[in-house]
């Protein structure tokens, strides 16, 4: 089977610890009679080449049978709850033909659909022989776009064993992040949940269990920030922070390394198109990163990055191919460049074009989040008779103040730190948090 390597490694350290879940330790050779146990029980239910949805969040048997789902050679669809009605939309243009929900007492049940997928991208992971992955895109702009990968690829970075470290499964388990995060927890490391998402609970578990490693999304890293839960806590176990999945505010990032001067982040690069590929930041204080490594090609194209790399997805079940004539991945990251650093501006579809002039939203938020009194900050463009758009700002704030005054307040401050077409000309103030349900900030 091709997870093999997995199980063998499991064999060769059984007591090492696994995975941390609801306050009870796992170890690897756990683990192994977990997988077992579910291929023995799968293979006489599912044959190799069934589309498979996988309704589970991380949880011990959850991440069992991903493997074992792998090594039967099926196309795996990984669905959360906190989904809602997408769940069903996603199963539907998956087709997927078989769904095991993980339940809260991590037992699971097994049914058929009664759909029939021949997808040509399905078929050809069947010619192969292949297991495979089904990732859906966000949808912010409309319908989730359905990515296939070829899973042995995507596995092959996981063969290197790591040295042992404690990690907390922040990133959702239907993300290619999160996928990320449980295959490399089982190249050798211990892979904690946490009952909630949220930054105390997040804070709270680092102390408890002396995480090392912690990797979350910008908006998370400022959500932490905002909250001051890491004052709570003893935090001095955490020696990395990765990020990535949008592009990170500096005065955030700045904050972070002024508070924990002894902890390196690490900006990573990736997409449901693409999977995880190897980044390296210029420093933990910096947004430029070199992105490559053996395999992975990269080059800029009227500003947008596109890339070349063997863990690049297949293609869309349900979209036009991303792809150029001669085979190169058009991210739409719009990006500086630097030698050989890159510096990711956001999608170009989220720019804001004011009067001709590209106003990009990550760097309008990173300013105003220094001023007092702000909690969160959300800009996007406003459509406009003279200039085409204009910048509005949606903001947060921690005390009482009008919109009027604030916004006097707010071009004040800008002044001198941005241009002035990049200065909001509308502000809304709003009593919530922008963020998503994938704890990414929410513009649209």
């Amino acid at each position: 089977m091709y997870i093999d390597f997995f199980l063998d490694r499991f064999r060769a350290k059984p007591n090492q610890e696994a995975m941390i879940w609801q306050d009870k330790i796992y170890t690897y050779g756990e683990f192994l009679a977990y997988v077992e146990n579910d291929v023995a029980t799968l293979r006489q239910k599912i044959s190799g080449g069934k589309v498979v949805g996988l309704e589970a969040d991380f949880s011990p048997r959850a991440v069992s049978l991903l493997l074992a789902l792998i090594g039967l050679n099926c196309i795996i669809v990984p669905l959360t709850a906190n989904l809602g009605e997408k769940r069903k939309e996603y199963k539907e243009t998956a087709r997927v033909e078989i769904v095991i929900s993980v339940k809260d007492d991590d037992t699971y049940t097994i049914q058929e659909t009664g759909k029939k997928n021949s997808y040509e991208l399905i078929d050809q992971l069947r010619h192969k022989n292949h297991p495979g992955l089904i990732i859906f895109t966000s949808g912010s702009t409309g319908k989730g776009k359905a990515a296939v990968h070829d899973f042995l690829p995507l596995l092959e970075k996981f063969k290197t064993e790591r040295k042992p470290s404690r990690m907390i499964a922040f990133l959702l388990f239907d993300h290619i992040s999160g996928i990320n995060t449980a295959l490399y927890a089982f190249a050798g490391k211990c892979l904690l949940t946490v009952k909630t998402r949220s930054a105390d609970a997040v804070c709270q578990a680092i102390e408890r269990y002396k995480v090392n490693i912690l990797p979350v999304s910008p908006s998370f890293l400022n959500l932490i920030l905002l909250s001051e839960s890491y004052k709570k806590y003893d935090m001095s176990s955490l020696k990395l922070v990765t990020y990535g999945t949008e592009p990170m505010l500096k005065s955030s990032l700045l904050r972070f390394c002024e508070i924990f001067p002894n902890v390196k982040i690490r900006q990573m690069y990736g997409l449901s198109e693409t999977g995880i590929i190897c980044a390296k930041s210029k420093s933990s204080d910096s947004l430029w990163i070199k992105i490559g490594g053996e395999d992975i090609k990269t080059r800029v194209m009227d500003g947008l990055l596109e890339i070349k790399t063997n863990t690049v997805m297949l293609g869309y079940l349900n979209a036009p191919s991303p792809f150029t004539e001669d085979g190169w991945f058009k991210t739409e990251d719009e990006v500086l460049v630097d030698g050989e650093y890159y510096r990711i501006l956001g999608r170009r579809s989220e720019m804001i074009n004011v009067g001709g002039q590209k106003v990009f939203p990550v760097e309008v938020e990173s300013v105003i989040q220094e001023m007092e009194g702000v909690e969160d900050v959300s800009v996007s463009g406003e459509a406009n008779q003279m200039l085409g758009n204009v910048v509005k700002a949606r903001v947060k704030l921690t005390a009482n103040e009008t919109a009027s005054d604030f916004k006097n307040r707010m071009r004040t401050f800008c002044k001198g730190k941005l241009e002035a077409y990049k200065i909001p000309q509308k502000v809304e103030l709003v009593d919530h948090l922008m963020i998503g349900e994938r704890l990414k900030k929410m513009r649209r």
